[in-house]
């Protein structure tokens, strides 16, 4: 969502993407509806995507979601490949569409340790999307932006603040309840509401613990 902003901030119009991978936590992609509602997208795809089929994660996957707090180690809620798979994606339709810029919202500070947020995925993606595309061997480029890469959970939340959105439109949890709620102890739940925490602002979402 603060990367989609931050984009239109500086003057990009916006095609969203979002991949309907079959996760456990599909709330996300009514959030991800309004969220490009709310930005004025010229054009949401929700593409589907079941990584079901595939397995080896807590969110795709019979495997239980930690909840125990935020570990060294790289967690079961890791995907494998997601971000480079979604990448993948989206540079297939931005070619398509004859778009340049590719917007994704990795952090490497506040998070879960997965490799695919590390800022050496990034770069190498980009020299990748020049040797993997028509429009890069015609002498195109692409630039990969990851405006929220190097930010803290908390500058997070103080550029959402900024930027006049509503955080509860985000969504964050892996592990919603029946009921719609937030876990609020999984470790993206536990990153988002440390986040608020650190900023001294208030989260609207509705945390079942």
């Amino acid at each position: 969502m603060v990367s989609a902003a931050l984009a239109r901030e500086a003057g990009y119009r916006l095609n969203a993407l979002t991949i309907d991978y079959n996760q456990r936590h599909r709330r996300e992609i009514d959030a991800a509806r309004e969220i490009a509602r709310q930005l004025g997208a010229v054009r949401h795809v929700v593409l589907p995507l079941d990584l079901r089929q595939f397995g080896g994660s807590a969110l795709t996957d019979d495997i239980a979601v930690p909840k125990d707090g935020v570990g060294a180690d790289i967690p079961v809620t890791y995907v494998p490949a997601r971000n480079l798979v979604f990448l993948s994606l989206t540079l297939a339709w931005a070619e398509a569409i004859g778009a340049r810029d590719l917007f994704i919202g990795v952090n490497a500070l506040d998070y879960s340790g997965y490799p695919d947020c590390r800022p050496e995925f990034i770069a190498a993606f980009q020299d990748l999307a020049r040797l993997a595309t028509k429009a890069g061997a015609e002498g195109g480029d692409f630039t990969i932006h990851a405006p929220l890469q190097f930010l803290g959970k908390d500058d997070i939340a103080r550029e959402a603040i900024r930027l006049g959105l509503d955080p509860a439109m985000s969504w964050s949890c892996y592990d919603p309840l029946p009921d719609g709620r937030a876990c609020g102890l999984c470790d993206s739940c536990r990153l988002r509401k440390d986040g608020f925490a650190r900023a001294g602002l208030t989260d609207n979402t509705n945390y079942a613990a």
